[in-house]
């Protein structure tokens, strides 16, 4: 899984010299023009990059129909990392969208010999991934579900299945595998001269030896580039440069922050055994012994993601074509050994070179893909950590979709280049994080695990405090959020070193905090949250927002609007509150994650209005969620007003004074579905306010809570939460919140038409709750998002967040249900009665556990905590 080798055999010999034997041959095949044929005075689209993934955008493009496209490579195509790839298409991942560009990779390699006539050395090995612990066996079989469900095969085995497969394996040590027998490997080198091949067929000009000094921008927008060969106007650009993609961006004249960073791979090459490995030898992955290992000439391919990564490059060197660097034996001891524990009969066997090339990794193991948040125009396809032959061919696919279509055909934000703020390209964190990074590709991800590196970036004025109070942190889009808060006398290390995939050793802890949410008040510190303020001189910002959102924002002044940023097809692009401040100005709030995403949107929807004023706030306020029955009580005295529901009605905002501190805009509103209010506090009052609160509330019962006790509360209510149950293809129909969509105002918004027409036709998936019935929360494995949902039987969607509700007392799971014609795999409306008609199980790494589905609306709050099986819900019509 994850791998890379020296992909094109052609180029290899027993010799050190093979890389000189490369250039004729290569230049043979190549797609590209002479360097003799001048360049293009335009061009529609100009790619910088000839490996795998710049010829694949180029090739997906020209499906498309775009045939007015310049490939640009500084070297030579694919001499690159693409030349040192191991031509591994694995499908087995943890993430849905990398899931889906494995599986599309591994079909188009498969047909692209026979559609170009260039052999790509394809072989359907098929992989094995070992477990040498039950923890790692669990987390396989938890893929082992997701791929079925997407119909890929595979198989949890045994390890004497193993030995069966791979008579060279060492077993004793293993307590399972699993085997995806469609797994290949393929040259990676050979793949991107066939793409090259077909695009250059379908009109796209290559231009090999000609580097791109940068992009030329006018008004935010792209206008050419400028190379060592004169200058292309063009429309639009994509940077596929792999090594040199943070370069390039910082390059511009308005500079594109593309955050990865270098680090040194190794592996090694054998001379073929006595009796030769065949080609379709399947791939070994043991993630346990940090290695991985594939059959080659006769011999094997071995190498591995060691504990103590070397980063390169951080000087801004460049290199026209990407040599081998310096063997280093002493670093690659630990994976030569491991190598050697699991096929012992290697150790007679000779070793011909070790390789050392370079890899590109982000600050979050997923690769970059998507348009730039500043320059429009820009897109970017880089940082492939590793698994740029897996993912090569899905990725450029999406790309070109975004470019010709104006969105993939998949929801791709967990790869989208927003997803980053500037503040994740600094030097020393990316230099750091990767270091992280790259044997994080091996470790064990158990749910809910952080990065280590890179931390207290962005803070509250009250970490220091929290943290003083036994806080123990998360990290979204660089900011510290508090998960939870250890009491006094519990062990903070056993806290901080707890992984498993069964109930987790702060359940507790996260109990006690959703008590207090719900019998006395806790304070949540959210001063994540992006914020904005929208603001004109007369009537413009109510007029552009009312087109760019989907619920009337025409109220009152003071009261807040949970509404959506839709797109053209109805799709969440964000879910958001926003408060009227005043006539001319509005207040708005959404996910942490959105901060870049969200300006981008609003940004390029906007007209270019000297009286409208967009100003991102988020650093001005710390916000502070106050939950429960008590934050009237607290908030009263604090403030000398009374703060009762008849004074203060629900989702009202008003500035008030708190304590000493006036401005302080209190929203009667808290993200959960309990009473409370949010408080958003000018930074310089924070510690004032908190202090307050802490020492007004204290006859109360309050306490400190964390973002656990948030999720429990949010997800028993049924609340979904964009990037986790919401994104780009879901609508306000399909989650049970037409109620927040002015479709009958007559007034025209981004997305109207898309969701009259799903009115009329009826919703294919809905957003539904599934409480388990016969699940141990002490003893089975816990669900925690991905898990397959089953209907009947049959496989109807997947669960997308899950948390366990302390008032019901069982694990609810939040997920959206499909109605697929089980012949044509069509998608057929889904009404109320298909879904309350249906015994539904979740599946949780392979194992069953029946659920009981549940509909929005609610009507209302839970009804008294009763034994579990006479547990009911009656609902909540969530806000």
């Amino acid at each position: 899984m994850f791998l890379r080798l020296l992909s094109d055999v052609r180029w290899r010999t027993a010799s050190r010299s093979w890389r000189s034997t490369s250039s004729s041959r290569h230049m043979t095949t190549s797609a590209a023009e002479p360097p003799s044929i001048s360049l293009p005075a335009q061009a529609q689209v100009v790619i910088c990059g000839g490996g795998i993934v710049g010829t694949s955008v180029a090739y997906h493009l020209s499906k498309l129909g775009w045939k007015d496209i310049v490939l640009l490579e500084q070297g030579r195509l694919a001499a690159g990392s693409t030349r040192f790839c191991a031509g591994i298409v694995s499908t087995v991942r943890h993430l849905s969208i990398e899931l889906k560009m494995a599986d599309y990779s591994n079909k188009l390699y498969q047909q692209l010999e026979q559609e170009t006539g260039i052999k790509t050395g394809y072989v359907k090995t098929g992989s094995i991934s070992l477990a040498q612990t039950q923890d790692r066996l669990i987390s396989l079989k938890r893929i082992a579900s997701r791929l079925s469900v997407m119909g890929i095969p595979c198989e949890i085995m045994a390890p004497k299945q193993v030995a069966q497969l791979h008579p060279l394996i060492n077993i004793h040590d293993l307590v399972g595998a699993m085997y995806v027998p469609e797994d290949a490997v393929v040259s990676s080198v050979d793949v991107s001269l066939a793409l090259a091949n077909a695009a250059s067929r379908n009109g796209v000009q290559i231009h090999e030896r000609t580097s791109i000094s940068h992009v030329m921008v006018q008004k935010g927008c792209v206008t050419g580039v400028e190379t060592d060969r004169g200058q292309i106007e063009c429309q639009y650009f994509v940077n596929c440069a792999g090594q040199w993609a943070y370069e390039l961006g910082l390059s511009n004249e308005e500079p594109v922050s593309i955050p990865l960073h270098g680090c040194e791979h190794f592996y090694l090459l054998t001379r073929p055994l006595k009796k030769p490995l065949e080609s379709n030898t399947p791939t070994i992955v043991d993630p346990d012994g940090r290695i991985y290992i594939r059959s080659w000439q006769g011999g094997i391919l071995s190498g591995g993601f060691e504990k103590n990564p070397k980063p390169i490059f951080t000087e801004g060197r460049n290199q026209l074509e990407i040599q081998n660097l310096h063997e280093d034996w002493d670093h690659f001891e630990p994976l030569l050994s491991s190598l050697l524990r699991r096929m012992p009969g290697l150790e007679a066997l000779e070793i011909m070179q070790l390789v050392n090339c370079p890899e590109s990794f982000t600050p979050d193991m997923r690769c970059i893909l998507g348009e730039s948040p500043t320059v429009q125009g820009y897109f970017v396809l880089a940082g492939m950590n590793s698994a740029g032959t897996s993912f090569g061919g899905g990725a450029g696919r999406y790309l070109a979709e975004w470019m010709v279509n104006g969105c993939p055909s998949e929801n791709v934000w967990p790869l989208d280049l927003k997803r980053f703020g500037a503040l994740q390209s600094s030097r020393t964190f990316l230099r750091h994080r990767v270091m992280e990074v790259m044997p994080l590709i091996y470790d064990l991800k158990v749910p809910r695990w952080d990065f280590q590196t890179g931390r207290q970036l962005r803070t509250s004025p009250l970490y220091d405090r929290l943290d003083a109070q036994g806080a123990r942190w998360m990290e979204k889009h660089g900011f510290e959020r508090p998960k939870y808060f250890v009491p006094p006398g519990k062990d903070l290390l056993s806290l901080d070193q707890s992984k498993t995939f069964y109930k987790p050793d702060w359940f507790d802890i996260v109990g006690s905090e959703v008590k207090c949410c719900k019998e006395a008040v806790c304070v949540i510190d959210m001063s994540s949250f992006t914020k904005f303020e929208i603001s004109s001189t007369g009537d413009q910002a109510l007029e552009v927002l009312q087109y760019l959102f989907s619920n009337d924002l025409d109220v009152p002044v003071g009261h807040i609007v949970h509404t959506g940023m839709l797109n053209e097809e109805g799709g969440y692009e964000n879910d958001c509150s926003i408060a009227r401040l005043n006539k001319r100005s509005f207040f708005m709030i959404s996910p942490t994650d959105q901060q870049v995403h969200c300006w981008a949107w609003l940004k390029k929807h906007m007209p270019n209005d000297s009286n409208l004023l967009l100003e991102d706030v988020t650093w001005k306020y710390t916000a502070l969620n106050l939950i429960g029955p008590r934050a009237v009580d607290v908030l009263s005295e604090l403030s000398y007003v009374p703060m009762t529901p008849e004074h203060f009605p629900s989702l009202f905002c008003k500035e008030m004074s708190v304590g000493y501190a006036n401005g302080i805009r209190v929203m009667s509103m808290t993200h959960t579905g309990e009473p409370g209010f949010m408080l958003y506090i000018p930074i310089e009052y924070a510690l004032h306010v908190y202090n307050e609160l802490m020492s007004m509330g204290q006859k109360y019962g309050i306490r400190n809570a964390g973002y656990y006790a948030l999720r429990s509360l949010r997800i028993e209510k049924f609340f979904a939460f964009w990037g986790q149950d919401l994104d780009t293809f879901t609508t306000p129909l399909e989650c049970g919140r037409e109620f927040r969509v002015k479709l009958d105002k007559g007034t025209d918004f981004i997305g109207r038409d898309a969701l009259m027409q799903q009115k009329q036709d009826g919703v294919c998936k809905r957003f539904t709750m599934f409480i388990l019935e016969d699940h141990d929360t002490d003893l089975d494995l816990w669900p925690w998002w991905g898990e397959p949902i089953y209907r009947n039987g049959h496989y109807v969607g997947k669960t997308t967040s899950s948390a366990y509700s302390y008032t019901l007392e069982r694990h609810v799971c939040l997920g959206f249900v499909q109605n697929l014609d089980e012949e044509t795999r069509e998608a057929l409306v889904v009404t109320p009665d298909f879904i309350n008609r249906g015994e539904y199980e979740i599946d949780i790494a392979g194992q069953r556990f029946q659920a009981k589905a549940k509909l929005y609306p609610f009507s209302s709050l839970f009804t008294q905590r009763r034994r579990k099986d006479e547990m009911e819900l009656s609902g909540y019509h969530g806000k």
